[in-house]
Order: C-alpha cells, then sequence, then structure tokens
C-alpha cells in the first residue's frame, strides 16, 4: 500500500503549540502538508498568550524540510477564527484539512462552577470549533474538497466528575460533528471526530504516571493523518483513540417498550416496564435521525 501523503494540501491545526496539536501539525508535515500551526500560547486555564510554543513548531517543521506558519489568534473570537483561515489562504493559497484541536481547562465541580469558567470552556472547545470551520467551510465548499476533524473526549462521550463545562463542550463537538457531515456530504467535506487518551498537559494531573509512556500524543496522530487524508471517504463517525487502540463508538438503541393499543400510557405503565425500556440488547445504531425515528414509526404500526 502506497504512503497516505499530503503533498500540495494545506491544513490548519488549531491548538498546535503542545501535546496533541504538536504531534498533529508535524505528522501532517512530515507527510508533505504545508500546515498553519496555531496556537494562542496562553497556559493550561486560557490565561496569557504568547507566539512561542507555535513558532517552535514551525521551526522544528521548516528545519525538516516543510512548511509552516504560525497563527496566535483566538480561535474563540470570529476575528481570530477567521485570521486563522486567512493565514492558510495568504501563506498557501487554499485550505484542505481543519483540525479543531485547541482547548484548555478550568476544572471545578459543578456547585462550585463560576458562569465565567463555563463559558471561558465552551468558547475555546465548542464555540473555537465552530468559528474556525465556519470561517473555513466556504473554501472548502468552493473546491468541493474538504477534510475536518474535531476533537472530542471521552469525558464528553461519558461524563466526568468536575468537568461539566468540558464534557458539554466535548459532547458538543460530537453532535456538530455529525450535522456537517450530512451538509458537507454533497462537497465532498469528510466530517469526523476523535475522542483521544492521551498524556498532555492538559491530562497529566488526571492519569496515572505509568500512562505517560505508552499514551504519548503521537499514538493519535495516525488516525488524524488517515481521517485527514483524500482517501478516508468515512463522515460523521467519532472514534476512541489510546495507546495503539483505536475504535468506533456510536450511540445505540435498544429495543424499548411498545404500547399495545391506541389509548395514551401512564407514568405507572412506564413504571411497570421500566426493565424492557432499560434493555440493551438487541440494539439499534441508527446514523440518521430519520433511522432513530423509523423506529418510532414502525412502534405505531
Amino acid at each position: 500500500m502506497s504512503e497516505l501523503r499530503f503533498d500540495g494540501r494545506v491544513a490548519v491545526v488549531t491548538g498546535a503549540g503542545h501535546g496533541l496539536g504538536r504531534s498533529h501539525a508535524l505528522s501532517l508535515a512530515e507527510r508533505g502538508a504545508k500546515v498553519v500551526v496555531n496556537d494562542l500560547g496562553g497556559a493550561l486555564d486560557g490565561t496569557g498568550a504568547s507566539t512561542g510554543p507555535a513558532a517552535e513548531v514551525v521551526e522544528l517543521i521548516t528545519k525538516n524540510g516543510g512548511e509552516a506558519v504560525v497563527s496566535g489568534d483566538n480561535v474563540a473570537t470570529p476575528e481570530g477564527a477567521k485570521a486563522i483561515v486567512q493565514s492558510a489562504i495568504d501563506a498557501f493559497g487554499r485550505i484542505d484539512v481543519v483540525v479543531n484541536n485547541a482547548g484548555i481547562l478550568r476544572d471545578r465541580s459543578f456547585g462550585k462552577m463560576s458562569v465565567e469558567e463555563w463559558d471561558a470552556v465552551i468558547a475555546v472547545h465548542l464555540r473555537g470549533a465552530f468559528l474556525v470551520t465556519h470561517a473555513a467551510f466556504p473554501y472548502l465548499k468552493e473546491q468541493a474538497y474538504g477534510r475536518i476533524v474535531n476533537t472530542s473526549s471521552p469525558s464528553g462521550l461519558f461524563g466526568s466528575f468536575g468537568q461539566a463545562n468540558y464534557s458539554t463542550a466535548k459532547m458538543g463537538l460530537v453532535g456538530l460533528t455529525k450535522t456537517l457531515g450530512l451538509e458537507g456530504a454533497r462537497a465532498n467535506i469528510r466530517v469526523n471526530a476523535i475522542a483521544p487518551i492521551a498524556w498532555t498537559r492538559m491530562t497529566e494531573s488526571l492519569l496515572p504516571a505509568e500512562f505517560e509512556a505508552r499514551f504519548t500524543p503521537e499514538r493519535i496522530s495516525p488516525l488524524v493523518a488517515y481521517l485527514a487524508h483524500e482517501s478516508c471517504e468515512t463522515s460523521g463517525e467519532v472514534f476512541s483513540v489510546g495507546a495503539g487502540r483505536v475504535a468506533r463508538v456510536f450511540v445505540a438503541e435498544g429495543p424499548g417498550w411498545k404500547q399495545d393499543g391506541p389509548g395514551d400510557h401512564t407514568a405507572e405503565d412506564v413504571r411497570d416496564n421500566w426493565e424492557a425500556i432499560m434493555a440493551e440488547q438487541p440494539y439499534l445504531t441508527p446514523t440518521t435521525l430519520g433511522q432513530q425515528s423509523g423506529a418510532s414509526m414502525k412502534a405505531m404500526l
């Protein structure tokens, strides 16, 4: 099989100054992509700013014979998102790949979480992915080609104590991914999400120390490279990835309980049939809203 190359392609990677984003940017550049390395350069909580981290990644890429430019713009503002995409157009004349990776943490138990802590995390993870993708979308549609990779999280898929803001943003990205997968289909725009487990500055206080060697960011980037490649036709999916394991994550619906007859059922009926409602087998795996709704339609027959 031939090597997956990105010669002639231009990629934007947000949050690329550290950890996962840095690894993704280096991986894409190594495979021939021209890269906009975006990073606000702030602390883990989003405070502060510096182009230093992004500049270091650009320096590594250019030393290895690649092409890259620095973007220190803020994904969470419309002006910043447009500037990131414009950096690709100005430097390389096009944009083909968007990897939405930028993120911050403001962990706190829900009762103690402030509105500002909620808004700040939603702004970077979810609003930021929307804004950067929204700025890039017209270019992708015009050229009838694009690949978008969003960064969700197991915390979003399954919940995580003390991360109501983070998990909400990460699950929101799943909805965005699935909808854009549908809307981009005609224009050959494929959109997928990853839910990585990796040892980074964002997770080092959450993961056991023994995870560091096996859960490196470099073990996440191969999946990103494939999802960003022109040969990948999969769209609207979410993938768990970490420590060398990759798996599709999907929403399933159990067989459920159906009331016979045309009458309305009561709360007591729901209570008395709760075991059937909670049953998991045999489950359905709808991939569209129409498929999911179909189960309810069939129940009417």
